[in-house]
Formats: C-alpha cells, sequence, structure tokens
C-alpha cells in the first residue's frame, strides 16, 4: 500500500452527478450546502446529468492550502577537498571548501481543504501542514481561495492519530458548507470530490462510494474509511467528499496505488469520526481516547483454526501491560475480545477503533473467550498515550550474537519441535542476556528453523522464545512435544504459538504441525 502523504500532498476522492436547481439564499448567511439550498434531480435512467449547479454553489468553500518550510540537513562533503578544485566547488557549495556545514533550504507542500464556518476555521489533514521531512519545520500556511485570494491561516490544532489539522484565516462572510451524516451513505451512492491535485487548482472529480467501514491494515484507532474510485491524486488530501445532498461526508486523505498516480481506490476520513476530532479541536482542548493497555492482533483464518474459533469475529491479546485497565480487569495474554460495551469486534469495527471512542475514566463491559469458554470482564477506560509513545511499545529485533549452540546440537524432546519444523534449546539467563529479553520472558529458544517448514514461511528465526503452544507455557522441550501431542489427539493439524522477539514485543502465531 503506497499512501500520497506529506509534502507532496495527497488524495481526492469521488463524485457525483446531478442536475442541480439552485435556490437563492435568503438574507442572512447560511451554508453552502444548507438543506434546500441545493436540489439534485436524476432522469429516470439513474444517472445524473450535470454536477455543474451543485460544483457552482459548493466549490467556493473549498480552498488550497500550501506550507512553506525549512529544512535543515548537513551538507554532502566535498568530493574535491584537497585538490586545486577544492575551493571552487565549495564556493559552489557554499561552504567555503569544507562543504560539511549543515544546509538550510525552502521546500512548500500542497493540499486542500474546506471552510466549515463564515469566520474562517478551515479543516484539513495534518500530513498536510505537517513538516515533509526530518529537520523540517512549517514556517507559515496559506490558504488559497478559487478567486487566488490569499490568507495566512493560524493552527489552531492538529491530531496526528486521526489525521486531522484545524486552521483559522482572519476573515468574514466567508462561504461555508457543513458535515454531513455518514451513516446514511451507502455503497453504491454517488459521491463528488473537489480539490487540487498536483497544486493545478479547484478540480473535481466524481465517483461512487466503494466501501464502507473500509480497514487499510494501518497501525492506530481510526484505520476506517470510506472507499470510492473516483481519481485521487497528490494534493487532493484533506479536501472535501460530497454526497449529492452537498453534505460533508468525507475528508480525503489516502491512496492505494503501485505507481503513486490514481488507480481508483481512495480513502476518505468519514465525517462521522472527523466532526468530534474537529469540534474537539476548535475548543482548543487535546484530544483524548480510550486505551485498555493491551497488544493485540486480528483472527486471521490460521489463527481461528488453531484455536477452534470462528474468523474474523474478535481479536487476540498478545501483551498485557502491567497496571493499565486491561491488567486490572483480569484480561490475559491469549483471550480473545469478541465484544466491547455489546458491540461486536470485527475486521469491520476494529478493538481499537472501538476502545479508542470511549471515555476515559468510563467503565466498559468486555466479552471474552478464554481456552474456548466465554467469560465477561469490566473495565475502567484509562487514556491512549500518543502515537509515538505507542511506537515506543512496539520495539524492535536485532540479530546479532546470541550465544546459541550450532544448528548440530541436539536436545531431549525434539520430536515436538521436530514437528514445528524448529530446532529448540532452553532459555538460560545467559541466553536471555544475549538476547536481549526481559527477566520476566520464559520458554525455549530456537537455533535453527527448517525452511520448508511453515515456521519459516510465517518468520521464525533463530534466537525467537516459543513462550507457549496453545496458551499453554513451554518451558522445555518436553512441554513442546506435549503441546503438539495434545493437539494431534483432538484432530487438530496447527497449534497456536506465542513468540517473544528479542529487544522486541511477541505475537501468535497459527503453525501447521508436519506430518
Amino acid at each position: 500500500m503506497r499512501y500520497a502523504y506529506a509534502i507532496t500532498g495527497a488524495l481526492l476522492l469521488s463524485g457525483t452527478a446531478a442536475t442541480m436547481i439552485y435556490h437563492p439564499a435568503a438574507s442572512a448567511q447560511v451554508a453552502q450546502n444548507e438543506p434546500g439550498a441545493i436540489q439534485a434531480t436524476a432522469p429516470k435512467s439513474g444517472a445524473p446529468m450535470s454536477f455543474a449547479d451543485m460544483v457552482a454553489k459548493l466549490q467556493p468553500a473549498v480552498v488550497n492550502i500550501s506550507t512553506t518550510q525549512k529544512i535543515t540537513q548537513q551538507a554532502q562533503p566535498n568530493p574535491f577537498q584537497g585538490t586545486p578544485l577544492g575551493d571552487l566547488f565549495g564556493q559552489f557549495n557554499g561552504q567555503g571548501g569544507g562543504g560539511s556545514g549543515p544546509v538550510t533550504r525552502e521546500a512548500q507542500s500542497l493540499g486542500s481543504g474546506f471552510i466549515i464556518s463564515p469566520d474562517g476555521y478551515v479543516v484539513t489533514n495534518n500530513h498536510v501542514i505537517a513538516p515533509g521531512a526530518k529537520g523540517a519545520t512549517v514556517e507559515s500556511i496559506k490558504v488559497i481561495m478559487i478567486d487566488r485570494k490569499e490568507y495566512t491561516a493560524k493552527l489552531i490544532g492538529r491530531d496526528p492519530a486521526s489525521d486531522l489539522a484545524l486552521l483559522k484565516i482572519d476573515a468574514t462572510n466567508l462561504p461555508f458548507v457543513k458535515f454531513g451524516d455518514t451513516p446514511t451513505a451507502r455503497v453504491g451512492d454517488w459521491v463528488l470530490a473537489i480539490g487540487n491535485p498536483f497544486g493545478l487548482g479547484s478540480t473535481v472529480t466524481a465517483g461512487i462510494v466503494s466501501a464502507l467501514h473500509r480497514a487499510t491494515g494501518q497501525p492506530g484507532a481510526y484505520d476506517r474509511f470510506i472507499q470510492t474510485d473516483a481519481s485521487i491524486n497528490q494534493g487532493n488530501s484533506g479536501g472535501p467528499m460530497f454526497d449529492l445532498n452537498g453534505n460533508v461526508i468525507g475528508i480525503n486523505s489516502q491512496i492505494i496505488s503501485p505507481t503513486g498516480g490514481s488507480v481508483g481506490i481512495g480513502f476518505a476520513i468519514p465525517a462521522e469520526d472527523a466532526k468530534p476530532v474537529i469540534d474537539t479541536l476548535r475548543k482548543g482542548v487535546a484530544v483524548k481516547r480510550g486505551y485498555l493497555g493491551i497488544g493485540i492482533q486480528p483472527m486471521s483464518e490460521d489463527i481461528a483454526a488453531a484455536l477452534g474459533l470462528p474468523k474474523d469475529r474478535g481479536e487476540i491479546v498478545s501483551r498485557v501491560e502491567p497496571g493499565e485497565g486491561a491488567a486490572k480487569a483480569g484480561l490475559k495474554q491469549g483471550d480473545v475480545v469478541v465484544r466491547v460495551s455489546g458491540k461486536d469486534v470485527t475486521p469491520d469495527q476494529t478493538l481499537s477503533y472501538l476502545v479508542a471512542n470511549l471515555a476515559p475514566g468510563s467503565s466498559t463491559k468486555l466479552d471474552v473467550i478464554r481456552d474456548g469458554k466465554p467469560l465477561a470482564l469490566t473495565a475502567t477506560i484509562g487514556t491512549r498515550p500518543t502515537e509515538d509513545a505507542l511506537a515506543a511499545l512496539n520495539g524492535s529485533g536485532d540479530e546479532e550474537s546470541d550465544g546459541l549452540p550450532s544448528q548440530n546440537d541436539q536436545q531431549t524432546g525434539q520430536a515436538g519441535a521436530n514437528a514445528l519444523g524448529v530446532q529448540i534449546v532452553p532459555l538460560t539467563p545467559a541466553i536471555a542476556r544475549n538476547l536481549g529479553l526481559e527477566t520476566t520472558v520464559q520458554g525455549v529458544v530456537i537455533a535453527t528453523v527448517d525452511p520448508s517448514s511453515d515456521a519459516a514461511t510465517k518468520g521464525f528465526k533463530r534466537g525467537d522464545v516459543i513462550v507457549s503452544i496453545n496458551r499453554v507455557p513451554t518451558r522445555t522441550a518436553n512441554d513442546v512435544a506435549s503441546a503438539i501431542a495434545a493437539a494431534k489427539a483432538a484432530g487438530r493439524d496447527q497449534v497456536l504459538v506465542f513468540l517473544q522477539r528479542p529487544r522486541g514485543v511477541g505475537g501468535f502465531f497459527a503453525i501447521k504441525i508436519k506430518k
């Protein structure tokens, strides 16, 4: 997946098509998309005749956004240093011959936005107005109207988690539009998008709603989008997606593209998710989200099969953070959370999404499956840390000298491990230190992996620690053999392995048993 983000701008979205009848506004200023201001009619064939009247009414409220940024980078070394050309090269480089000092240059980003009030509040994507490179700072933000009039904008607030930002320009009696009701949108509905692709200026595209509640596999609490087939390109991020009534039902933000250009798969942040964030930013307060303090994995088909549970229902807990709401509620590693506050956990309605939209400090019921049995827990919701803080919890693995024996060393009870396609050794304190493992980690360490095994396919590596199989702790090779034998006796051809990575976090993997 490739996202058209940051300095070059972002995405645009689908459109509508309809013959529009314009009704003059009353003397008091109203929203450009006020009910009754726009009406759509279509011929009996169902295909709208034109978007022209609708665009004429809505386009003045859609703006182009540009930022001026300064990027400070270390200059490249002078390749001619110490030669007769050294001083000349240094003069061109502005470094007096050395060419090793910091260099500051200017850059620009381009995107889109839309006005939501007559006094100049403007909504856009966070990545449109955020620094676009390491070492960059945003010097100024400009909002350009359709008549090319420019305003310097003030950043009121930003929320990287939802990729939303709110700006303010000093003006009055501006054309503006309102958020609509996303839940009324249906797959197949016409939609219209207006934005600033490639900095060309106000551009209109049309298409349909291709999917609702689309998860794209990104981490975080806002992986739920409206998908559209309208043309979307760099520079369209932050622009509005309108329904046929002229309501903003989404904010264009991402695309999937192997080339960087539009291939007809674009995504918009639903208005029902965006409006509460924008309202909070407008009040000048930080956005707070719910948090349980767990690491989670989706219930893939192989993991569900290993647990004997239906797929695409619930998510499995891979980590429980001490002291957080989940730990205090009694949630354990390997539990499958299937419902939060009565709402099902599904690929379209993820656990992160449900929890993030709960108020910190509130109490919620969690419906859990533990060892195949249903269980109800009550948790107090905490406050979600920043995305950077959450990323730090995930850690990263290194492949360094581990002190493990060679692949020719054999351990007792290796039959079970061989059935997984691995050779294992006990986890000793010395090995744990070499691998950078916490002292609390217990299990058996993988010394070698059979390249033809399912374990190899799933990414098992030397130095990984098998902590449990089918939620039964594995402290010795005999424990592994017993777990494999129990799975075979139960008629299962795969087991659920919890793997701890060196210098990283753990996760569940469904591994096929070798015959």
